[in-house]
């Protein structure tokens, strides 16, 4: 008499790395270590071990879709070679291209921030109201308080979405502002330049 055929997982390694790919398929932003041992019941080493092997499986040029460590968490995005395809397929804001005052803005307010309204007006020489609507609007910034005193000025810091869509693991992997030089007119050309060169 045969037996029924069973599928048995040989390896409970292989078994928890593929729980996490379920987990970060389903999820709709990245996932830290501490997060995904809780939602698999499993421990925090083996999650980071069973990463390492989905980061093999799914990595640049061998899959559709590449595993990375971005904004403090691990992600599923689009490989390179379909990252044209995709946005046909899909129309987001984040898909359009940032204007030049978007990408200055942006650039301020991840090496400055948290930063006013007024401040980014400062340093760019031009009023910031809509470019800071529109940076809101898309998440890739987001209010961090106000300046102190009445009235104070919203300030502005960067979101997890701004790591994520600039491939960032965090803030602190932009290139270092002490680098840039000293002049304000010789960073903000600076800024801009970095700022294009992530977004490309």
């Amino acid at each position: 008499m045969d037996r029924p055929l069973r599928l048995i997982s040989a390896n409970p390694l292989d078994q928890l790395a593929r729980t996490l790919e379920a987990l970060l398929v389903v999820a709709s932003q990245p996932l830290a270590v501490e997060e995904l041992a809780r939602a698999a019941d499993d421990d925090a080493e083996r999650v980071e071990t069973a990463l390492g092997l989905l980061g093999e499986r799914y990595r640049e040029g061998r899959s559709g879709i590449v595993l990375e460590k971005v904004a403090g968490g691990y992600a599923f995005r689009a490989a390179r070679e379909a990252a044209e395809a995709c946005s046909r397929l899909v129309e987001h804001p984040l898909e359009r291209g940032l204007s030049q005052a978007s990408l200055e803005t942006l650039a301020i307010v991840a090496y400055l921030g948290p930063v006013s309204r007024p401040e980014i007006a400062r340093i760019r020489g031009v009023a910031a109201d809509s470019t800071v609507a529109s940076l809101l609007e898309r998440g890739l910034i987001g209010e961090a308080g106000r300046e102190s005193g009445p009235g104070g000025a919203v300030r502005y810091r960067t979101t997890p979405l701004f790591e994520r869509v600039f491939g960032l693991e965090s803030a602190a992997a932009l290139p270092r502002l002490d680098d840039l030089g000293a002049d304000e007119a010789e960073i903000r050309d600076r800024l801009v330049s970095i700022a294009e060169r992530r977004a490309g």
